[in-house]
């Protein structure tokens, strides 16, 4: 079910992306002066699944952000086709944002495999929002799409609204988008830069919640992308890192606020994942050998991380689980 882009300002919109791609230009003029890179390591990469995933070496890439992927190469892999669907989200409705692409597109198809019907949030790559609506269609359920900018937070409440006037209601909140831009030290890290990740990253994820609250009921959940950086740190995503460690601490707060509403909440820690996110902030070069630092010597794919999403939005799966950070970091400790 297409709809039209949401009322929220399309000159808004192009003024976030337009603030991205300058913090991206800096970042880049910055690295462009510095010597590259690390020596690639000789150890295999480790395939536990039912098929084979990619793994480094990539193609030397770096994408314009926000980052399409479609441009992405390899194409990341998202769609789980050895997983089956067995109703654990049944004639449940979903709202994901950053869901255009990369996990919030791989989980999008899984809850709709899993009988969810699926709002897509995304900040304006059209023709990635498009390529996950069809995909959910494919899967037999409803999709909406909606532009807008999660640091809003008038759109945010519209994008919860409009989600409720087209399905009738909401069970299921994903806050996935997000901003990665790295810097080498503190001092080049820009108020502006830092306001950005911020925004989208942590205000983003209440401006959300606190619009799907009043919709949410015993029974509902909320999932957070949280990080290994929130973990560990990462010296070259400080702002990054940080904001995913708020998201942690959000999470475990919230779980504890709303539990007596049976309302759970849990969040996601990713390590490094093929998504655009990554060859949108890295180096060319440094994309080459990207994911290599995990026990298993490469990133995961989408489809390795959505399985995780349906485990605790699924009443049946985790009723008795909330405010837990689940790390699926390929390894003990992960690693970018």
């Amino acid at each position: 079910m297409a709809q039209k882009p949401s009322s929220h300002s399309t000159d808004k919109i192009e003024e976030t992306v337009a603030l991205q791609r300058k913090i991206q230009r800096e970042i880049d003029e910055i690295d462009a002066k510095k010597a590259a890179g690390k020596q690639p390591s000789d150890e295999g990469a480790v395939q536990a699944g039912p098929r084979k995933q990619p793994e480094p070496p990539f193609p030397e890439q770096h994408l314009q952000k926000p980052g399409l992927e479609s441009d992405l190469k390899p194409r990341p892999q998202f769609m789980a086709p050895d997983y089956k669907g067995s109703g654990k989200l049944n004639d449940m409705v979903a709202l994901i944002t950053g869901g255009d692409s990369g996990i919030g597109r791989a989980v999008a198809v899984l809850y709709a495999r899993e009988g969810a019907d699926v709002a897509i949030v995304y900040l304006n790559e059209h023709s990635d929002a498009e390529e996950t609506r069809q995909c959910v269609e494919k899967e037999g359920r409803r999709c909406i799409t909606i532009s807008g900018d999660v640091r809003d937070s008038a759109f945010c409440n519209a994008a919860v609204q409009q989600t409720v006037d087209a399905f009738g209601k909401l069970d299921i909140l994903v806050n996935n988008a997000a901003f990665q831009e790295h810097v080498s030290s503190l001092d080049e890290l820009t108020d502006e830069h830092l306001d950005m990740t911020f925004r989208t990253n942590i205000y983003g994820y209440f401006h959300m919640a606190r619009a799907a609250l009043p919709h949410l009921k015993a029974g509902s959940s909320i999932i957070n992308t949280g990080s290994e950086t929130g973990l560990f740190g990462n010296q070259r995503l400080l702002d990054y890192s940080s904001t995913k460690g708020a998201i942690h601490a959000f999470t475990m707060s919230l779980a504890t606020n709303l539990v007596s509403r049976g309302i759970r909440v849990n969040a996601v820690a990713p390590g490094p994942v093929w998504t655009p996110l990554n060859p949108a902030d890295q180096p060319a070069d440094r994309v080459k050998e990207f994911g290599k630092s995990p026990d298993m010597k490469r990133p995961a794919q989408p489809e390795e991380l959505s399985p995780a999403y349906v485990f605790l939005a699924s009443p049946v799966c985790s009723s008795y689980i909330t405010g837990i950070i689940l790390p699926v970091l390929g390894g003990v400790t992960g690693g970018a």
